[in-house]
């Protein structure tokens, strides 16, 4: 196998026209640069060089070599700095995908600091809620997943394979019309609103809230359903039913016509910044988890 400390030996070799002079050249001493010269023909399998007295003269394979040396050895300086750039953070790319209510909430101000910080390093944004966004980091389409499941749901186990940076315990509250009997409560149990109308959002969700109504004792009329919170907003603020959304995708939307009141028993999703074990160490990619972890401390 030709080694690129090698080519750069040939080539002052072949500049210099001896050894010696190819050692005071290099900073080191002419055994080093003969053995490493011979290394080389033993590489290569056919000899590079013809020894004339104190001279040397390149073969045609050492001629061959030369020429192609001179692309590789620049190929691989341009490789070293690139690399060295992202190592660096002065350069790099990070592709994020995150559900819509993180992409509201938490995602801005993270991708702000971080360019503050690094302005050499890219980030694409996707929306795409889980297990999609989960699917997409194992299927390499992503480098960061923001996701989120609910405490104590089944499946633990599903993101056992991948790095996990906790972000924060997200609440589910409740959200009536202003004209709702229970719109001025300081809280409300969830079995107060068995006999309501009610709107679904996500899949995810949608399967939790049935879940939460089922251990209250009753199974929720879900006469909406749609994965658009603002949409869940609105029809809850005409009257058209009752909610129960994280406090994320209320925090990015005016709930006009509509009130929002805590929900007892408490139920919490767990926001997370998902990875994988080797994209963990790649610095971009650390840093945007960091600045993901700042933003929802914040």
């Amino acid at each position: 196998m030709i080694e690129a400390r090698h080519l750069r030996v040939l080539r002052a070799v072949a500049a210099t026209g001896s050894f010696s002079a190819a050692a005071r050249e290099l900073g080191c001493t002419q055994p080093a640069v003969s053995q490493q010269m011979k290394a080389l023909e033993a590489s290569a399998g056919t000899p590079l060089l013809i020894r004339t007295g104190r001279e040397m003269r390149l073969t045609q394979a050492g001629e061959a070599l030369v020429r192609h040396a001179a692309g590789i050895l620049a190929g691989l300086t341009a490789a070293e700095e690139e690399v060295a750039a992202i190592a660096g953070l002065r350069a790099g790319r990070v592709r994020l995908v995150s559900f819509p209510s993180g992409s509201s909430s938490l995602v801005p101000g993270a991708l702000a600091a971080l360019r503050a910080a690094h302005p050499g390093t890219r980030v694409s944004l996707e929306e795409a809620e889980p297990p999609r966004s989960v699917e997409m980091l194992r299927e390499g389409d992503c480098d960061v997943a923001l996701a989120f499941r609910y405490a104590g749901a089944a499946g633990a186990e599903e993101w056992e394979d991948l790095v996990v940076r906790p972000l924060l315990a997200d609440r589910l509250v409740g959200l009536v019309p202003e004209e709702h009997r229970l719109a001025k409560a300081r809280s409300v149990t969830i079995g107060e609103l068995a006999d309501e109308s009610w709107i679904a959002g996500c899949p995810r969700c949608r399967r939790q809230l049935v879940e939460v109504c089922e251990s209250a004792g009753f199974v929720p009329r879900i006469d909406f359903a749609t994965d658009d919170y603002p949409a869940v907003v609105g029809l809850v603020g005409a009257g058209l039913g009752v909610a129960v959304l994280p406090e994320l995708a209320i925090e990015s939307v005016r709930p006009k016509g509509a009130r929002a009141v805590t929900v007892e028993p408490a139920v919490r999703r767990e926001i997370v910044a998902l990875t994988l074990p080797d994209l963990a160490q790649v610095p971009a990619v650390a840093a945007t988890l960091d600045e993901l972890a700042r933003a929802a401390a914040r």
